[in-house]
């Protein structure tokens, strides 16, 4: 008990530390520990620029993965995109998510752990 206390006490701090001025991304994640199975809610900020094209989102842990692309349209997308991954079983996770250029290249990355529980009703 007083590990997973640890735990979610480090998951906090760390998803309030400020980002340094200048990030073309930003990823906020929600819930950062859960139980399985769990839905989260991920929410990349990202900042207008005419050279941004995609945004890819990534949940992985060593026995899951699941992605998600959206197409971007420049200056003139959204600035605010979110995605939802629902079921997803127990594990460490890591949440990325990808900034993709006109040329096709990762113009900017960014990363968040969250931690997904075992309820004790079967999960594995």
């Amino acid at each position: 008990m007083n590990v997973r206390a640890a735990l979610s006490g480090l998951l906090v701090i760390a998803a309030t530390l400020p980002l340094g001025a200048g990030e073309r991304i930003t990823l906020k994640v929600s819930p950062a520990v859960a139980f399985a199975p769990a839905n989260l809610i991920v929410r990349a900020m990202i900042v207008a620029d005419p050279d941004n094209r995609a945004v890819e989102i990534i949940a992985e842990s060593p026995d899951f993965y699941r992605s998600s692309m959206i197409q971007l349209e420049g200056e003139r997308a959204a600035r605010t995109s979110t995605f939802e991954f629902r079921s997803l079983p127990p594990g460490a996770y890591e949440v990325r998510a990808n900034l993709i250029g006109a040329n096709g290249e990762q113009r900017a990355s960014i990363r968040y752990s969250v931690n997904v529980i075992a309820s004790g009703a079967g999960d594995r």
